[in-house]
């Protein structure tokens, strides 16, 4: 009985080894080399960013008016510039998404 129990045991952790090998295992990196970002690429992404930026800004302005840290006169005078800011980043991103060779922001 003790011979059978411990075969069993010996069959069960060969098992679970076997089966649990493939995930294990890390797969081989098809190339160690990172992509390297095109201009048109790093522009794209530093409207993106200005765009994630003035985004936040705005959030972080109405939670902390609405928390009260921020009086409504400052609220107020912080609102337009923010705006402007997120709008104008908005609207680059986009000019940039119809015309991805231009750089830059679009003129009005």
């Amino acid at each position: 009985m003790t011979v059978a129990l411990v075969l069993g045991g010996i069959l069960a952790v060969a098992c679970v080894v076997l089966v649990a090998l493939p995930f294990l295992r890390e797969p081989d990196p098809v190339s160690d080399e990172l992509h390297a970002l095109t201009a048109e690429e790093r522009d794209r992404l530093r409207l993106a960013e200005e765009r994630d930026r003035a985004l936040a800004a705005l959030k972080e302005l109405e939670a902390d008016h609405r928390a009260g840290r921020i009086d409504d006169d400052d609220y107020r005078a912080s609102l337009g510039p923010l705006r402007r800011e997120a709008a104008e980043a908005l609207a680059a991103l986009e000019a940039y998404g119809r015309h991805p060779g231009r750089q830059g922001r679009p003129t009005s």
